[in-house]
């Protein structure tokens, strides 16, 4: 008796930046359980090809959940039904067998669709420029135990720069707030001593610019946690905000 999984996929295809896109449906049979979502896609791919179709575009890089260029909406959730996972992590045996799955690009202003499932996520690189630099010197790496941090604050550090930028917490959130991202990315050298000179800076240009992508404003749903594949903690959110506060009494 045969293991493989058939499924009726419904894509949205869009063309281009400008053009109406919609659901299209598909039927593909002969899947096997091990199989990513992405490899269940190329496998469709080669398909449309064969008939002369043109492919389903979506992103990928490194395929093992490193990048973060993967993320797709896969029936309503960011990334897909499985917790702390990347969309090219998914495997097909986490689906039914014979169900239909609805499969969509992030949602977002800020995160224009270019073709069928790709998105244009260079605002995030634009607040990551603005946050600039830390003031480090150069040459040989100083002794380690010169800066004592504390465990606490060098771990919490570390679980924030986890953040691969994928953008899932931005699909989730009902306002397509990037709060979750900036906090996470400020959090990092906010912990650390290396980060301090330039804090103020920092998280003053990296709000400024997150507001000027035009992303939302949070309001405390942590759906951007429930989704996000490296289980980035909202306390990340308290903290930048924390930090702006602070920040904006200085320059008053």
């Amino acid at each position: 008796m045969s293991n493989k999984l058939h499924f009726k996929l419904r894509i949205w295809r869009q063309s281009n930046p400008q053009a109406k896109g919609q659901l299209k449906e598909y039927a593909i049979d002969e899947v096997s359980p091990e199989q990513s979502f992405l490899e269940m896609l190329d496998t469709l791919n080669e398909r449309l090809i064969k008939e002369g179709e043109d492919p389903v575009a979506f992103d990928s890089d490194c395929r093992e959940g490193i990048c973060g260029t993967c993320g797709l909406v896969i029936d309503g959730i960011a990334h897909g039904p499985k917790a702390a996972c990347t969309t090219c992590e998914l495997r097909m045996r986490q689906f039914t067998n014979g169900e239909t799955i609805t499969v969509e690009p992030f949602r977002a202003d800020a995160f224009p669709v270019i073709k069928d499932l790709i998105i244009d996520r260079s605002s995030f690189d634009r607040i990551m420029q603005t946050g600039g630099y830390i003031s480090v010197k150069t040459g040989s790496a100083p002794e380690a135990n010169l800066t004592p941090v504390p465990q606490v604050d060098a771990e919490s550090a570390m679980d924030a720069a986890a953040c691969i930028g994928c953008g899932a917490c931005v699909a989730a959130c009902p306002n397509a707030s990037a709060t979750l991202f900036v906090g996470a990315k400020v959090s990092q050298y906010a912990l650390l001593p290396q980060g301090r000179p330039e804090a103020a800076r920092r998280v003053l240009r990296m709000v400024d610019q997150m507001d000027q992508e035009g992303f939302g404003g949070c309001s405390n749903h942590a759906e951007c946690e429930a989704v996000c594949p490296k289980e980035i903690s909202i306390t990340n959110i308290s903290r930048l905000r924390r930090e702006h506060f602070k920040a904006s009494l200085k320059q008053t």
